[in-house]
């Protein structure tokens, strides 16, 4: 097995076929997108961490990552309307497979005392979101290079219609889940 996208359609798509009973291919959930997204807090007072997460986020997906602006003003923040706070990057196809690939048997590995993903976090929809605390975790980050350590949050966006399917779907993908 080379690639997860040859494992979900030789493995996964027909045990999800066979366990929830499906009569038509169609309808068996996949992976639609995965949507990484970096706050940079501090990103309003120091423009080169902004520019050290695009930089980073962009050597983790291979993609570049759009600069993301504050959408109302906030006081107690110090923040106002169209200022940069952070970056994301929306994946699909062969990069989505492929960043989901690293993500679960490269990067999730090297966290430290690392138990399983929480398997509470999804959205009622199928979709589910984690969050990192560091960008290191990735291989392609050199740890001596960084500016300051960053974290992330991971949406993994399902066409399945229940939270049970898309778990499934996960579970089958190899997503470690942890005991409840």
């Amino acid at each position: 097995m080379s690639t997860l996208k040859e494992k979900y359609l030789q493995e996964v798509r027909p045990a999800l076929m066979e366990q929830f009973s499906y009569k038509n291919i169609y309808e068996v959930p996949r992976l639609e997108k995965v949507v990484i997204n970096m706050g940079i807090g501090e990103g309003k007072e120091n423009p080169k961490l902004l520019d050290a997460a695009v930089l980073e986020l962009a050597q983790i997906t291979g993609q570049r990552p759009v600069v993301t602006k504050a959408k109302k003003s906030v006081a107690s923040f110090k923040l106002r309307e169209g200022m940069s706070i952070g970056c994301k990057v929306t994946l699909r196809g062969e990069r989505m497979y492929d960043f989901v690939n690293k993500l679960l048997n490269v990067a999730l590995p090297r966290v430290r005392d690392f138990r399983g993903v929480s398997p509470r976090s999804f959205d009622g929809r199928g979709n589910y979101s984690l969050g990192l605390k560091e960008q290191i975790i990735f291989p392609e980050i050199d740890y001596d290079d960084i500016e300051k350590v960053q974290g992330m949050d991971i949406t993994i966006v399902t066409t399945a219609r229940t939270d049970e399917e898309a778990r499934e779907l996960l579970k089958l993908l190899g997503m470690p889940f942890r005991a409840a």
